[in-house]
């Protein structure tokens, strides 16, 4: 059995601590005076809207509107108006992806407003200890829905643990938009939050999903970043292969995270992913490296 092989067959689910984005606190350490919400069309009746966070999703038409994620509370009322400039209809809607606050952050006041809030079962159970009732999902999922709006299918469906625990794909069929959370980033190496469950093995399987479905016109909104193709996710997925092939044989020889991380395994992607080290342990974790 190679590296690979290895690797694929026994990823282990060791804590690591990440980074957590709570509603409440985060959104209170930042100052949001500045920020700007800029709308981009992606295809058919589907957009985006750009801020502070996640990507918003947005399926608009004449029967209203879904949206994908929200950011941060202190954004809600600029996130409504832009919204607004698009349609006057109702927000009937709001898909979380994941448990992050600056995905779910604008969750109490789109509950407060009466916009019906969904995610997968796993959402709800974590943002029970972190935040109120009017914040929580009221429709939870342990398979794919479909809401039927605005001409358009828009099917959520949970993906196995990879970003967290509770990660979500949003694919808008008839426009032939995929949302795909923080699974798939194109702002830096992938966040795989092992202390909210998620895991490296889900990963690429969540990502392989994405692979399989999309086609080469498909248009993919990343949790953060910009609109991309299922060429992008593709060869996402073939950076973290490739340095999980690098890492397992020297975790395999016993080598410390800081050998690990001195022989650079990552070095081809520096430069445009960024800082490796969150990514980097994560990987050489999982593989069961020691501390």
């Amino acid at each position: 059995m190679n590296a690979l092989s290895r690797f694929l067959s026994r990823v282990l689910m060791i804590g690591l601590a990440g980074a957590v984005f709570p509603p409440g606190p985060l959104a209170a350490q930042q100052d949001f005076s500045d920020v700007q919400i800029r709308t981009h069309h992606v295809a058919g009746g589907v957009y985006y809207l750009e801020g502070r966070g996640g990507n918003i999703g947005l399926s608009v038409g004449e029967d209203g509107v879904v949206m994908i994620d929200d950011q941060f509370a202190p954004l809600t009322d600029r996130i409504v108006a832009a919204i607004r400039e698009l349609s006057s209809g109702e927000i009937r809607f709001v898909i979380n992806t994941h448990l992050h606050g600056d995905h779910t952050g604008g969750n109490e006041n789109l509950g407060r407003m009466g916009v019906l809030i969904l995610a997968a079962d796993q959402v709800r159970v974590r943002l029970m200890s972190t935040v109120g009732e009017d914040a929580l999902p009221v429709l939870t999922y342990s398979g794919a829905i479909t809401i039927h709006l605005n001409g358009e299918e828009v099917r959520a469906f949970p993906v196995p643990p990879a970003h967290t625990d509770g990660d979500s794909f949003i694919h808008f069929r008839d426009s032939d938009v995929l949302h795909m959370g923080d699974v798939f980033r194109t702002t830096g190496f992938p966040f795989i939050d092992l202390n909210n469950g998620g895991t490296l093995q889900g990963t690429l399987d969540a990502l392989a999903i994405a692979i399989g479905m999309a086609g080469p016109d498909t248009k993919v909104i990343p949790g953060h970043g910009t609109v991309s193709t299922r060429a992008d996710v593709t060869e996402l997925r073939d950076m973290i292969l490739d340095v999980a092939a690098k890492v397992q044989p020297m975790v395999e020889q016993g080598m410390t995270y800081e050998e690990v991380s001195g022989a650079d395994p990552t070095a081809p992607y520096n430069a445009s992913l960024g800082d490796p080290e969150r990514f980097l342990r994560a990987v050489y974790t999982e593989l069961g490296g020691g501390s």
